[in-house]
């Protein structure tokens, strides 16, 4: 009688694997409470970092996308809103009868030279027109803030721009056809007489019972009806009253510094400028009338020459065309040195397109 073996009814916790098969070899198992395994640790890390990278650029994509949605206007939109992209020619309103300042040459070119017509260029290169694109035309001070100037046949025509040395005060700003830009110079008023003239003016209130030229509608005329009773003459070309004040038409005439040092420089010793110490400053802008998109454009060319070291295009222009009118005007502060303080205007652009530093300007 053969036995059964003693566990014969006990069914096998483990059995054996068919003949042939293999169970994949894990490893040891871990025990628990153990660290993690090397891989797995290292695995977690990198897709912890992924996660976190993955996060922090779609927050920078969302940011940015908000911005450029809702922030302010590229300048390539400003130029299409200005309309520029299909304007071929740029029109600018000039002086022309300004020595130093703008003054129309009368030759057969009948060139333009001057600080004003260098200030135009700068803005033309910057809103795309080379020299040859731009047109500038002869404007009188009371059509400075119209904005209408005359062409080659005696016509007004309507400009783009003016730069004439238009100062900025309170009643011009809140006229709605001026659209002033950030100032580009500064200056004050002063008087020139004859150089006979006996004694020294140095306010206007020493003009009393004198015989006085000025612009009509100008800044001058404004503050030569609050200091004085004299005989105030008002024309529309400061150098009529320059020829008046030559033939003994006048006693005196009063602008700004700036403009009337040109007159002074070129009357050989026959003028002198007398400094009148009003602490007003004079702040010549752009007049880009009602076109907001183009006025904001002006102020992005004055803020690039303004803060970028390597544009030396204003300093330029002041060194050829106001340094020379200094020596004949001692002691009289013609115009300030260094072009004014100018904030960078609401345009949009990438961070790493913002290479200018942002100054703060000293109030005034």
């Amino acid at each position: 009688m053969t036995e059964e073996p003693a566990d014969s009814g006990a069914r096998a916790e483990n059995p054996p694997a068919p003949s042939g098969e293999h169970e994949p070899w894990s490893g040891p198992e871990q025990e628990p409470g153990s660290p993690p395994a090397p891989g797995r640790s290292r695995r977690v890390r990198r897709f912890r970092l992924a996660a976190w990278v993955a996060l922090v650029l779609a927050a920078i994509v969302v940011g940015a996308s908000v911005m450029w949605v809702n922030g302010p206007p590229t300048e390539a939109e400003l130029r299409e809103k200005a309309g520029l992209f299909n304007k071929d020619r740029l029109r600018i309103g000039v002086k022309t009868d300004t020595p130093g300042i703008a003054f129309q040459e009368q030759t057969g070119r009948r060139a333009f030279k001057g600080f004003d017509i260098q200030i135009a260029y700068l803005i033309a290169a910057d809103l795309g027109y080379r020299p040859d694109k731009v047109d500038f035309l002869a404007i009188e001070t009371e059509d400075r803030a119209r904005m209408q100037a005359l062409d080659a046949n005696g016509r007004f025509v309507g400009v783009d721009l003016v730069v004439a040395t238009f100062s900025v005060t309170r009643d011009r700003q809140e006229d709605p056809s001026v659209g002033f830009s950030t100032p580009y110079l500064y200056t004050e008023q002063s008087v020139v007489t004859r150089s006979d003239y006996p004694g020294k003016i140095t306010s206007l209130g020493q003009l009393e019972g004198k015989r006085v030229c000025t612009l009509g509608t100008s800044t001058s005329e404004t503050e030569l009806a609050k200091a004085t009773r004299a005989t105030v003459t008002a024309r529309n070309l400061i150098s009529d009253c320059a020829a008046g004040l030559e033939n003994g038409d006048f006693d005196a005439m009063t602008t700004d510094a700036a403009i009337l040092a040109g007159f002074v420089a070129e009357s050989g010793g026959a003028f002198r400028h007398h400094d009148i110490a009003l602490e007003k400053t004079e702040m010549w802008a752009v007049n880009a009338g009602s076109n907001e998109a183009l006025r904001t454009l002006v102020d992005l060319a004055l803020y690039r020459s303004y803060a970028d070291p390597q544009d030396q295009r204003w300093e330029q222009a002041y060194q050829a065309y106001i340094d020379p009118l200094l020596p004949a005007s001692p002691n009289v502060n013609v115009a300030q040195a260094e072009q004014p303080c100018a904030l960078p205007p609401p345009v949009r652009r990438w961070p790493w397109e913002r290479t200018l530093p942002v100054q703060d300007c000293p109030s005034r």
